[in-house]
């Protein structure tokens, strides 16, 4: 089976999502940053993907940076690099048989150049609904989960349970005895 790699433009996505462009305006892009790597690590561990999130350092100047943070890979280019040109060469080196490699970004020449290194592309927007798909899987996921652990945790004894069911089973055979006897 291949790997699942998606990498994303970062401020890409900071620019696109909604609630990460009111983040944007309001000056709190740490905070932007964080929602966006909270949202992408849900999405990549239930949908079995390794997600790779890089930002361009002109926006947090300083070295070249590389950490795990929420489960998913950030990287923060070096100075003078741009986000694209790095994930255009990380493409180049990722995209192989045994690994499936995405790349999320609304950036057009970004994803030509994606497409003919023979990556599949997704647009911010394209990313944004997947991740509330599966949020609303995840929720409908947690519901089933808790119901389950509801039952599990039933205050009756399982022989208890048995003498229910089978009184239960009883009184619908003694009812449908009483109304053939009514027919008749």
């Amino acid at each position: 089976m291949k790997k699942e790699l998606l990498y994303v433009d970062g401020y890409n996505m900071i620019g696109a999502w909604p609630e990460l462009v009111k983040l944007k305006k309001l000056d709190k892009m740490a905070d932007a940053r964080d929602l966006l790597l909270h949202e992408l690590s849900n999405f990549a561990k239930y949908q079995g993907v390794e997600v790779r999130i890089v930002f361009d350092a002109q926006l947090v100047p300083g070295i070249q940076q590389r950490y795990d943070k929420y489960d998913v890979i950030v990287i923060f280019t070096s100075e003078g690099e741009t986000a694209d040109s790095y994930i255009e060469r990380s493409v180049g080196e990722e995209n192989l048989l045994m690994t499936n490699v995405t790349v999320a970004t609304s950036d057009l020449a970004e994803q030509w150049i994606i497409f003919q290194r023979g990556a599949a592309r997704m647009s911010a927007l394209e990313l944004y609904k997947d991740i509330n798909r599966v949020k609303k899987s995840i929720s409908v996921d947690a519901t089933l989960y808790r119901m389950q652990q509801y039952r599990r945790n039933s205050p009756l004894k399982e022989q208890d349970e048995k003498r229910l069911k089978n009184l239960y089973q009883q009184m619908i055979q003694a009812k449908s005895t009483e109304k053939s006897k009514e027919k008749k």
